[in-house]
């Protein structure tokens, strides 16, 4: 199976080398990585360019914002199964990408999704909340909680057949995708018990500013997905986070789980 790896990127040259290497390090021999930048005006360019064709598509133009970059990789991706990784997060070890083919080829699933962990933009090593994937359900869509959007693998063919990125959303078309996929469409999962990405705190999707405007978009996704719910249903997930807080699971022992 050839799986493609897409990284949307805008003016990230402190943390883009990271994401490119845990890309170019993994053992499994059949990855397309894809690159969109935005039209980076630091030095992401230049670090990108430096990496010569091992980048095998690098595109930097003008887009729409970060969902509509990630659609333009989406269409540029002759994978059977498209992942994606953003410019502030890194694959926990080399092994990734093997263990989830694996998955795919063991199960016969749409999709395959696993945990992360949420470390300090200063200190890499430093885990400051857990993200456990293992809960997910579709009911849970209501509650505003879904997979972890960077571990989340999907055959292309779902996207050439029920679509890509929803652009009208500037902070929760994950969460729309997801909700379409899962919800709408019923694709079939298989959940991945380990973690296999860290995320650096402090992007789009953790930011204080974007709160207010994640909550509306997410009940703007559960209304076109005909996902009944409400703001104090949406309000659950941020317990969620708090129990992520508290756990900090340690990564050791973890091994693919359960089938969903």
């Amino acid at each position: 199976m050839k799986v493609s790896i897409i990284t949307a990127v805008l003016n990230a040259e402190d943390t883009i080398k990271d994401t490119i290497n845990s890309i170019l390090g993994q053992t499994y021999d059949n990855i397309e990585y894809i690159i969109v930048d935005g039209l980076s005006n630091d030095t992401t360019i230049e670090i990108i360019q430096g990496y010569g064709n091992k980048i095998n598509k690098f595109v930097s133009e003008a887009d729409s914002g970060l969902y509509d970059a990630m659609n333009k990789g989406i269409s540029m991706a002759t994978g059977d199964i498209i992942g994606i990784l953003n410019s502030d997060d890194f694959y926990l070890n080399n092994n990734v990408i093997d263990q989830v083919v694996k998955v795919f080829e063991d199960k016969h699933v749409d999709s395959v999704f696993a945990n992360l962990v949420y470390i300090s933009s200063n200190d890499t090593s430093r885990v400051v909340r857990y993200f456990d994937s293992g809960q997910f359900k579709p009911s849970l869509l209501a509650y505003g909680l879904m997979p972890a959007h960077p571990t989340f693998f999907v055959k292309k063919n779902i996207y050439d057949k029920y679509g890509s990125f929803h652009i009208g959303l500037k902070n929760a078309a994950d969460f729309e995708l997801m909700a379409r996929f899962m919800y709408t469409y019923k694709i079939s999962y298989f959940y991945m018990e380990r973690t296999i990405v860290k995320m650096r705190m402090g992007g789009t999707s953790t930011s204080i500013v974007s709160i207010w405007i994640n909550n509306a978009e997410i009940l703007k996704a559960c209304k076109l997905n005909g996902i009944k719910t409400n703001i104090f249903k949406i309000s659950f997930r941020y317990v969620y986070k708090i129990i992520g807080v508290l756990k900090r699971r340690t990564l050791r022992n973890e091994k693919i789980g359960r089938k969903s």
